[in-house]
């Protein structure tokens, strides 16, 4: 018998909870056309400062994020170039040309090339002899190489460039995160909800799935990890999954997508009745968050707060660094359109906090082979310090301090 039901753990059924759920009335509106240009001209700033004569924009959320263009990054080339004095150009093979600019999001000369013609030579004929050009990190080598071996074309790596705009959110930004992660903690509890012995994690998984289209995010979850038992001991799950039993530690890691932006909470709990060993490791996990939360101010390096977590750990008899039962990966990791983006909340990252950085804490407790604890809020930087776009988890029976 689950004896934590009263705490809003297991005694219902998906079809109930499914339909206790509704869109909601409020939500944040897209980010507009002005945002799109203020980031476009952060990046000509940036460049200018750099001496760089232009930015390459590879598809992909990088190309959203600068000119409101959505579009998946394939082995044809397309993508933006972005001159310091404001000019954008966009690169598009030939006969995507009439799809494209139903997607095309900020104004642009097209750069269109043939099937047969290489998209860096086209390129070529638009640009000066010797141009300087910080080119995209997530654009494939194969495209790279092509603009290496080009005697037009002196290149750098764009990945700190673009890093040091995306990472810090605006307050529209922060919003569409904030709605985003506010309805998955709406799926988290009415998951919870539906847990019985036997269940297996497939049905979970595709509760949660509809839970969230039910909420309104029509692709319904981005991803999702559900794990129960020792299988929770593996912090991205095993090959087959067991089903729910009476007294087990569950895993659910999930998230979607709203608006371009994302969230991304796990919570770990007992179905039944936890040991004092799994009381006794949740506390510390919870205590290694708030840890975390407490290193987070502004000016601090963001390796601090993967440090700080550690000598918690240590305090509380485990690690030290990776070993195990302790903490095996980083603390955490940005987020935005990226599930995981800049800045990494990991040992030497030497970047500073800034007001608008937005990442998760999530220092996972591994013990081999009997059950892992992963609590993951995220928290976005304010001018007066952190702030959680959600709540910790209360305790393990009652998560969500029901």
């Amino acid at each position: 018998m689950n004896s934590n039901r009263s705490y809003g753990i297991g005694g219902s059924t998906a079809e109930t909870e499914l339909s206790k759920l509704s869109e909601p009335s409020v939500k944040p509106a897209p980010i507009n056309s002005l945002e799109f240009q203020n980031r476009l001209d952060k990046a000509c700033h940036a460049l200018k400062t750099k001496g760089l004569d232009a930015l390459y924009i590879n598809a992909g959320t990088n190309l959203y994020y600068f000119t409101n263009t959505t579009w998946n990054p394939s082995e044809r080339m397309v993508g933006a170039l972005l001159f310091a004095n404001g000019q954008l150009k966009y690169i598009v093979p030939e006969f995507e040309i009439g799809t494209f600019n139903d997607y095309k999001g900020m104004d642009g000369e097209l750069i269109a090339w043939a099937e047969h013609e290489s998209p860096v030579q086209k390129i070529s004929e638009h640009v000066t002899e010797g141009i300087r050009l910080a080119v995209d990190d997530s654009t494939a080598f194969t495209m790279v190489s092509r603009f290496q071996e080009h005697k037009k074309f002196r290149i750098s790596s764009a990945e700190e460039f673009i890093r040091n705009i995306r990472m810090l959110k605006s307050e529209a930004e922060i919003a569409q995160i904030q709605y985003a992660m506010d309805l998955t903690m709406q799926v988290h509890q009415a998951t919870a909800r539906i847990l019985s012995p036997g269940i297996r994690t497939t049905e979970v998984e595709d509760f949660i799935h509809k839970a969230h289209q039910k909420l309104g995010v029509a692709s319904g979850s981005y991803f999702c990890i559900v794990l129960f038992g020792k299988d929770s001991s593996f912090p991205h799950g095993v090959k087959t999954p067991k089903p729910l039993e009476e007294n087990d530690m569950v895993l659910v890691d999930t998230g979607a997508r709203y608006n371009g932006y994302l969230s991304d909470i796990t919570r770990t709990y007992i179905y039944g009745d936890a040991t004092q060993k799994q009381q006794n490791i949740w506390a510390k996990e919870k205590a290694a968050q708030l840890a975390a939360f407490k290193a987070a101010q502004l000016g601090n390096p963001c390796g601090y707060i993967d440090d700080q977590v550690r000598v918690q750990l240590e305090k509380d008899g485990l690690g030290p660094d990776y070993a195990l039962p302790g903490l095996p990966h980083r603390t955490g990791h940005g987020i935005g359109l990226d599930i995981h983006e800049h800045p990494y909340i990991l040992r030497g990252n030497d970047i500073l906090l800034q007001t608008g950085m937005t990442f998760s804490i999530e220092p996972m407790i591994v013990v081999p082979d009997e059950f892992g604890v992963r609590l993951e809020d995220h928290i976005y930087m304010t001018n007066k310090g952190p702030k959680w776009f959600t709540q910790p988890a209360h305790s393990i029976e009652n998560p969500f301090g029901v």
